[in-house]
């Protein structure tokens, strides 16, 4: 066969194998499941209480979607200011129950739509190496322990360490020893991570966000004053309430739950006893005292 005649013969067959591609292209296309948010878009205030498993769930949530979700994190009281002030916010997702009552107060968000993720429990937090050998709530009283707690008018680990600190009346011997008011729960675990103190007063899962690095001291089960949890609410404002529902489900689904309890989150309230009296309450909120 002449190389004129091979040429003509591939140029008609060309069209036909294009043709046939695209065929089974498209019938694979077909048969891919469409994600059922694919292009919609959720804007989430999360208090970085949940940081670490919250951002894997948004990813998980992305993927099994398609939906685009822009997570905001930092202290609950900012969150909630900068949500109030944009005007806009699919999600409120604070740190505590504390942040979600003033939320409701405002009328910032669905009151009804509230959701518990998880549970959390107060304690102390300590670098690895636990250089001065903190073990009770008294050891932070010693005259060379520098400690760190959250902004506890903005941060709701923070309101919990000054609860803490009132209702074991060490209100008065703990005070020159704070050397730092972070401004968020992620930088109070970070600050005792990289050792510029040698405790914060914190949550329980701070030592699963640097196991290398923090150490967690659980306190005697009648000095909990509340355990916390973590609620998420849709915001009064929402652009998509059907996606935030949505998001809200799946936070609470088998899928969902597993993430957190993946980072050692208390996903039931159970789970969270074990480190209280039978009859600690649960949630509420706390009223900072003057002074703080």
């Amino acid at each position: 066969m002449s190389m004129k005649t091979c040429c003509g013969l591939l140029a008609a067959l060309l069209p036909m194998l294009l043709l046939t591609g695209c065929g089974d292209g498209e019938r694979r296309a077909a048969h891919q499941p469409a994600r059922e948010f694919e292009g919609r878009r959720l804007v989430l205030f999360v208090g970085s209480a949940s940081q670490p498993p919250t951002e894997a769930a948004v990813e998980a949530f992305m993927e099994r979607t398609g939906a685009k979700v822009e997570a905001h994190f930092g202290g609950s009281g900012e969150m909630l200011s900068r949500m109030k002030l944009a005007d806009q916010g699919d999600i409120y997702f604070p740190g505590s129950s504390d942040y979600i009552e003033v939320a409701k107060r405002e009328g910032l968000i669905d009151a009804a739509s509230e959701t518990i993720i998880a549970y959390l429990v107060p304690a102390i937090n300590v670098p690895r190496d636990n250089p001065k050998g903190i073990a009770t709530l008294d050891d932070l009283t010693k005259p060379d322990v520098r400690l760190a707690i959250a902004r506890p008018d903005t941060v709701c680990v923070g309101l919990y360490a000054v609860e803490v600190f009132e209702r074991a009346g060490l209100t008065l011997r703990v005070r020159p020893n704070i050397v730092n008011f972070t401004e968020s729960c992620a930088k109070t675990a970070q600050i005792v991570a990289l050792g510029q103190v040698d405790a914060v007063l914190g949550w329980d899962v701070f030592e699963h966000w640097e196991p290398s690095k923090i150490k967690t001291i659980y306190l005697p089960r009648e000095q909990v004053p509340r355990i916390g949890y973590l609620p998420a609410a849709i915001g009064a404002q929402s652009r998509d309430v059907d996606l935030a529902k949505a998001f809200l489900a799946f936070l609470t689904s088998p899928e969902g739950q597993a993430i957190y309890s993946k980072w050692n989150y208390l996903t039931s309230v159970e789970a969270a006893r074990e480190h209280t009296m039978p009859d600690t309450p649960v949630g509420g909120e706390w009223r900072l005292p003057a002074g703080w």
